[in-house]
């Protein structure tokens, strides 16, 4: 009989992630003699020793380490390194292979919500780790965008003064902050939801809950809305053919 593959998330507190859940009832599903376990690590420094377990066969990485996982990987694929994070990797000859499969997801699902109109710009709210895939996209697919962050110099714009004529510039607004996300489902990004029209499209990564407090402002607005659930299937799906290609 086949020996077990084994497979893990590096992160932290990610005791309810998307990604165990996920590969534990696709391997069930299947019939595939997989685990998958999370390593749940405090600092990234202790990610050596996990990195080191001959015994897995690859890993997906999920905030706060997609930026910093980087220098601990022999090599980094082309996209990757455009993006600046990794949230998956391949052992190959015992080297560490870097790869990202956000902005593929990301790609596949804002498609399928911008197809009858594309916008010209978008309004990207935060400016961590999780926005850099969704730029890449957007420059690939020639929609500007800017971006907005707590304190002002690491962004376009600061929340505190963002306007009507702000909000109305950007039809689509894209949630890359952790705000909303459970527990605390009754947080929302910091903007002025009086001015969201029927024009306007929100995407929100967070994908639990289902529908954020950021949603359902957009939903009462009459904004055509998303979360990031098709997003995270396709890039798991991504991960999953880069790790047996």
């Amino acid at each position: 009989m086949k020996k077990n593959r084994k497979y893990g998330l590096i992160g932290k507190n990610i005791d309810y992630s998307f990604s165990k859940k996920f590969f534990s009832e696709k391997f069930e599903k299947e019939n595939l003699n997989c685990i998958y376990s999370n390593f749940d690590i405090e600092n990234i420094s202790h990610v050596k020793s996990i990195l080191q377990d001959d015994t897995i066969n690859g890993f997906n990485v999920t905030i706060p380490y997609k930026e910093e996982i980087l220098k601990f990987l022999d090599e980094i694929d082309e996209a990757a390194k455009t993006i600046g994070a990794v949230n998956t990797i391949k052992k190959i000859n015992n080297k560490y292979i870097g790869f990202n499969t956000d902005f593929i997801g990301f790609e596949k699902s804002l498609i399928g919500l911008i197809e009858n109109k594309k916008p010209e710009n978008a309004l990207i709210l935060g400016s961590g780790g999780a926005s850099k895939a969704v730029k890449y996209v957007l420059n690939k697919l020639n929609i500007d965008y800017s971006t907005v962050s707590r304190k002002s110099g690491k962004s376009e714009f600061i929340y505190e003064n963002l306007n009507n004529k702000i909000i109305n510039s950007f039809k689509l607004i894209i949630n890359c902050s952790p705000v909303g996300t459970y527990p605390n489902i009754n947080d929302s990004p910091n903007i002025p939801y009086e001015y969201l029209t029927e024009d306007h499209i929100l995407y929100d990564l967070i994908y639990n809950p289902a529908e954020t407090l950021f949603l359902k402002k957009g939903r009462t607005s009459g904004c055509k809305i998303k979360n990031g659930l098709e997003m995270l299937e396709v890039q798991a799906n991504e991960a999953w053919r880069i790790w047996n290609s």
